[in-house]
């Protein structure tokens, strides 16, 4: 399974443009992240390279979402969404030596010697920046300093305490959010006439005041954009994020 997503994801694959590595800018870290790769192969070869996303990047070849949001970025004053050419970024580019190689819509598999990186992203953000070598290890990239994911690993270093607590806080919401989800779900399928005429209905046992679902809510968001900042997850516990970024 996970061999034919890799080959879909490749079948995405572009050759890049030659175009310069643009400099990234804490303002950049609102719409994009950039991660970095040293990679040694087993025959010596060694790579470093970048990989640039832009998360509102439309699909290769259309442009509409990118007008939108150029158009946005020029409003509150963070200049546009394009590279230092001119051209509108791809969602995903990998760069060696300074100069774009190869770009990609997401989920993206970008082969390299000895190994391919998987790039992959969910609703709230990355779910995969991953080198994979040919003996099947994994190993995740450096993330920038000025990107939220390298802002967010710079405060796991200086307070590991706080951000084990944080992160394990993440996961108790996100449970408790499924728990209470499944119940409602239930609920509403089985308030459908074709449905209770066959099984009956259910009344979920649950029911919290609109205070405590707008709390929840704001918690879960929350919770799900600390998973995908530490790139962390599960099939259940990131469900939605998990079933949506497609590798």
């Amino acid at each position: 399974m996970a061999e034919r997503r890799r080959r879909r994801a490749q079948r995405r694959l572009h050759p890049g443009d030659g175009s310069p590595l643009p400099p990234f800018h804490l303002g950049h870290a609102l719409h994009r992240t950039r991660f970095f790769l040293d990679h040694e192969a087993a025959d010596g070869t060694r790579l470093r390279g970048v990989v640039d996303v832009d998360f509102f990047a439309d699909d290769l070849g259309t442009g509409a979402t990118r007008r939108r949001i150029d158009s946005l970025a020029g409003t509150v004053g963070l200049g546009d969404a394009r590279d230092e050419a001119g051209s509108a970024a791809p969602p995903a580019a990998l760069y060696v030596d300074g100069v774009q190689v190869q770009r990609s819509d997401l989920p993206a598999a970008f082969p390299v010697p000895g190994g391919v990186l998987e790039v992959a992203a969910g609703l709230y953000g990355l779910t995969r920046m991953h080198l994979v070598t040919e003996d099947g290890r994994e190993r995740m990239l450096a993330p920038h300093p000025r990107s939220l994911e390298g802002l967010r690993a710079r405060f796991a270093q200086r307070f590991p305490g706080i951000s084990r607590a944080i992160g394990a806080a993440a996961v108790v919401i996100l449970l408790l959010a499924l728990a209470l989800l499944v119940p409602q779900l239930l609920e509403l399928v089985t308030g459908m006439e074709v449905v209770a005429e066959r099984i009956g209905t259910f009344t979920s046992p649950l029911q919290l005041p609109g205070w405590a679902s707008t709390a929840l809510l704001v918690a879960g968001i929350a919770a799900a954009l600390e998973r995908a900042l530490t790139l962390r997850t599960h099939w259940l516990i990131d469900a939605d994020t998990t079933w949506s970024s497609g590798l």
